[in-house]
C-alpha cells in the first residue's frame, strides 16, 4: 500500500488482524452487559489456557479473592481477564491501568469540585443558559452527583446480583504503598464518598456517574457496598515484590511462556488451521529467538498474519522488525 514515492493514491485496506478489530459504539453502550469489552473496544477472541491454570482461576472465583497473575510479557495475563468476563457473561470488563500516579481514591471515584463551583456560581449569578430577564432561582442548581464519577474499582463495587469483572493492569508500576492501600477495600468490599456522606439526610440519595459509558447509579447516604465481591484480576510483570499482607489476600497464578504445541494451538485458534501450513518456519524461528521476557506470543501471531496475507517476511529487516526483542536497546 505505502510506497514512499510521494504520490497520493486511493488504496483498499486489507482486513485487520482479528485482535485489532473494534466494535462500533452505539445505543447498546448504555448497557454494562453489552459485551466483555464494551462498544468501541476489541472483539472477543479465543483464549487457550491449561487445565491446571483454569483450576487456579476457579479457586479465586470460589473464594471471592483477587487473582494475581504474573508471568513474562505476552503470556496472556490481561487477556485472561477479558476471557473470564466473556465466558461468565459478567458484562463490560472494567479496566484500571496502573501507573506511578495511580491512587486507590481515584480508582474508587473522582469529584470535580472546580466544575461544581463554577456551575454553582453561574446559577447564583443568573448566568449560563439563562436568557434575558430570567432569574437565577428559576434554573435548578445542578446536583452534586453530576460532578461525581465512580472509577473502575468503585463501579465494580456497586451492588448487583452478579459480580462485575475488574482488570487491575500492571500493579507493579504503581506506588509502593498502593497494594497496602487496597487491603481494606478488598477485605470489606465497601467505601464511602465523603462529599455525599456530609449531605443532610433528606438529600443523601444521589445519582452519580459510573465508569461505564453513560452509566449512572443511585448512591444512598454516600456508601457503596457490594453484594457480590467483583472478579478482580491483577496483573504484574514481576518488576517489584508485593507485601505479604497483600499476597495473603490473593490467589496467585503464574503463566509461563507457551511451548511449541500450545503456540500452534494459539495460531490455529486465532487465524485458522490453514494458517499453520504457513507457520512452521516462523514458529521455529520464534522458539529459537525467544528468551524469557524477550519475545511475546502476539509477535508470532503478527508474523503469521503477515505471511498468510502474502507479505514477504524474508525481505531485509522485516522479520526482525516484527520479532523484535522486548528488552534491551532496539
Amino acid at each position: 500500500m505505502f510506497r514512499g514515492d510521494g504520490r497520493a493514491r486511493a488504496v483498499d485496506f486489507p482486513a485487520a488482524p482479528p485482535w485489532r478489530r473494534f466494535t462500533p459504539a452505539g445505543p447498546e453502550s448504555r448497557d454494562p452487559a453489552a459485551g466483555p469489552e464494551g462498544p468501541g473496544r476489541r472483539t472477543a477472541l479465543p483464549y487457550l489456557i491449561r487445565p491446571q491454570h483454569a483450576d487456579v482461576v476457579n479457586a479465586a472465583l470460589h473464594l471471592r479473592r483477587p487473582l494475581l497473575v504474573t508471568g513474562p510479557a505476552g503470556t496472556g495475563k490481561s487477556s485472561l481477564a477479558r476471557a473470564i468476563a466473556y465466558e461468565l457473561q459478567l458484562g463490560t470488563l472494567l479496566r484500571w491501568p496502573v501507573n506511578s500516579r495511580s491512587t486507590v481514591r481515584d480508582a474508587l471515584y473522582q469529584y470535580d469540585a472546580i466544575g461544581r463551583l463554577r456551575e454553582t456560581t453561574l446559577h447564583r449569578d443568573g448566568g449560563g443558559d439563562a436568557g434575558p430577564g430570567s432569574r437565577a432561582e428559576e434554573r435548578p442548581e445542578p446536583s452534586i452527583g453530576t460532578f461525581i464519577r465512580l472509577g473502575p474499582l468503585g463501579t465494580a463495587l456497586v451492588p448487583s446480583s452478579r459480580p462485575r469483572a475488574l482488570l487491575v493492569d500492571e500493579m507493579d508500576k504503581g506506588d509502593v504503598d498502593l497494594p497496602n492501600d487496597l487491603l481494606t477495600v478488598f477485605e470489606e468490599g465497601v467505601f464511602d464518598i465523603p462529599e455525599l456522606t456530609r449531605l443532610p439526610e433528606e438529600s443523601a440519595d444521589v445519582e452519580v456517574q459510573t465508569a461505564d459509558r453513560h452509566g449512572t447509579v443511585l448512591i444512598r447516604q454516600g456508601i457503596v457496598q457490594c453484594d457480590e465481591f467483583p472478579v478482580v484480576v491483577i496483573t504484574s510483570n514481576g518488576e517489584r515484590d508485593f507485601p505479604p499482607a497483600f499476597l495473603r489476600r490473593c490467589v496467585q497464578l503464574y503463566l509461563p511462556v507457551p511451548g511449541e504445541e500450545q503456540l500452534r494451538a494459539i495460531v490455529a485458534a486465532h487465524l485458522g488451521e490453514a494458517a499453520l501450513r504457513e507457520a512452521d518456519d516462523l514458529i521455529e524461528t520464534f522458539l529459537r529467538r525467544r528468551a524469557p521476557g524477550e519475545l511475546a506470543t502476539d509477535q508470532l501471531l503478527n508474523a503469521v498474519f503477515l505471511r498468510v496475507g502474502g507479505v514477504d517476511l524474508d525481505a531485509d529487516g522485516l522479520l526482525d522488525a516484527v520479532l523484535h526483542q522486548l528488552t534491551g536497546s532496539m
